[in-house]
């Protein structure tokens, strides 16, 4: 093994991922380790794939949508490659902005029941004990 190449388990570790995860991305081909017998080394470029594979699955993104994005990456991008990608990237901002504003709305009713049943707490009588 050289220098630059990891092995799974430590691929696992320095990912935080479970054998299981990096596993399904080797099945559906997102990363193409170097076999030996039954080990899998992991050169720069798996590292760099895990690395944008995960970034995508935190900016919300299907495996389909990384694959077009590692394609991309792999090779020169054409002009309509770069626009299919910020396309993509509208997209998901858009996606993104929704579930934040979901989320502000459920934050602002958690925080009005809160409010709500404190009130109520405050006009019971103390509990003896």
């Amino acid at each position: 093994m050289s220098e630059d190449q990891i092995s799974f388990k430590d691929m696992c570790a320095r990912f935080e991922v479970t054998p299981r995860t990096l596993r399904y991305y080797e099945y559906i081909e997102l990363l193409k380790p170097r076999k030996e017998g039954r080990a899998r080394f992991y050169g720069p470029r798996e590292v760099a794939r895990m690395t944008l594979i995960l970034r995508g699955r935190r900016f919300g993104f299907s495996l389909e949508e990384i694959r077009q994005w590692l394609l991309i990456y792999d090779r020169q991008g054409s002009r309509e490659q770069y626009q299919v990608w910020i396309d993509m990237a509208d997209r998901q901002l858009a996606v993104l902005d929704g579930q934040i504003e979901d989320l502000k709305g459920a934050r602002a009713d958690l925080a009005q029941l809160r409010e709500t049943t404190m009130d109520e707490l405050s006009r019971m009588p103390a509990a003896e004990g």
